[in-house]
């Protein structure tokens, strides 16, 4: 059986930690209270945030379904054969980005509103974002099938 595998860019979470470490960067240059420290620090945290949350990778076979964001430091699996059901979703923009607990269980995303909700046997929902909805879906479908 054929692997799925598709990375989508998140290029929001690119940007907004760059344009945010530098604004906070050039305000802390100019600061001249003890708050320069604080601000450092706020803008490396802002950095850290780009190779934690850069992407997000989307992997199925006959065995597993996995997801890791960025390098790799954050990641889950299930396994194919806990998935109950599946279809593509339409998700709020106030549901924003990164990891968030939502109606649809926890949401993994990195850009945009599309979405894969995927229920599991015991009940549990979570919600994966994907520019390829239909094609994760599909995927998902098929390992279930061929299960």
């Amino acid at each position: 059986m054929t692997r799925y595998e598709h990375t989508q860019i998140g290029y929001p979470l690119i940007w907004f930690p760059v344009a945010a470490a530098v604004l906070v960067a050039f305000g802390a240059t100019f600061e001249s209270s003890p708050h320069r420290e604080i601000l450092a620090v706020v803008s490396i945290v802002f950095l850290i945030t780009i190779p934690l949350f850069y992407k997000l990778r989307i992997t199925a076979d006959n065995e597993t379904l996995r997801w890791s964001f960025g390098i790799g430091i954050i990641r889950k699996k299930v396994r194919i054969a806990e998935i109950a059901a599946c279809e593509p979703i339409r998700i709020r923009w106030w549901y924003g980005w990164g990891i968030h607990s939502t109606p649809n269980g926890w949401l993994y995303n990195v850009k945009g509103w599309d979405a894969v909700a995927i229920t599991l046997q015991v009940g549990r929902k979570f919600a994966l974002g994907t520019d390829d909805p239909r094609g994760l879906v599909d995927a998902i479908r098929r390992f279930i099938k061929a299960n």
